[in-house]
Formats: C-alpha cells, structure tokens, sequence
C-alpha cells in the first residue's frame, strides 16, 4: 500500500466538472494498493496518518495532530502509484492491485480513517478526476507499508 499525505489548506476532487469531494484544512491523500495489502496496512496506514503531527504549534513548532486542528481528509484512489518505469517510457502496472481487489480495500480504508473521528471525503474508484489543492507547508509525505 503506498500514499502520498500533503498537507492542505483546501482540497476538492471533481468528476466531469462537479465536485465530489471536499476538505477545508487537513491531508489529501493519494492512495494505491497492491495485491496482497489487507487490513494489516489498512490500519498501519491509518493509525500513522491520524496521528502524524504537522500541524504547527504556538511555537510554530510542527507539533499538533489532524484531530489537534480540527482537520478533515481527502481520499482519492491513485493507482498508478505503483507505475513501473524501469522499461521503456510507456509505465506498467503490474504491481497494482487489479480493480477487484482495490476497491474493496480503498472503501475499508476511508471507512477505518472515519471511524477514527476524522471527517472524510473522497472520490470515486476508478474514475477520470481533476484534483486542485493548496499544499500548504509545503508538507508532503510518503507512506508505504
């Protein structure tokens, strides 16, 4: 499982000009899946980026957590995180998981992340979206488990 965690001032994700999901402050994540990921790196995942601390404190020390500051989540599925570009220029996608298997497990995801008390909104599986975010920080951060 791997996620790219920015930290944003605002999120929305769109499909076809409407916007389908949308976050003031907190973490938009761009989430892929492999084969064998299960609920192991489901909740590896969540318990790391529900208790990352970037927020700053009144030091202006990055020291507070998303529930901290009151943060929300995007989720947007990104398969092609696990693009393979070692030949050729055209990547493959044989590392991720096949539609199949990671609908499900982006659908436990989000709903782990929202048991956790965060507010979540997300896009739709598999579809053609155009996300716009303000990284704010810049703060971003690869996960992978």
């Amino acid at each position: 499982m791997r996620v790219v965690l920015q930290k944003v001032s605002h999120a929305q994700v769109s499909i076809a000009g409407e916007v389908v999901g949308k976050i003031g402050k907190g973490y938009m994540l761009l989430v892929g899946f492999a084969p064998n990921d299960g609920d192991a790196e489901l909740d590896y995942l969540v318990h790391k980026i529900v208790n990352l601390r970037v927020f700053e404190d009144e030091n202006g020390k990055m020291n507070r957590g998303l529930k901290d500051v009151d943060g929300e989540i995007l989720s947007v599925s990104q398969f092609t995180l696990y693009a393979d570009t070692r030949h050729g220029n055209r990547p493959g996608f044989t590392d991720a998981a096949k539609p199949e298997i990671a609908a499900p497990l982006y659908d436990r995801f989000n709903a782990k992340l929202a048991a956790t008390g965060v507010h979540v909104e997300t896009g739709h599986f598999g579809a053609d979206m155009q996300v716009d975010l303000e990284n704010d920080g810049p703060v971003t951060i690869i996960y992978e488990k």
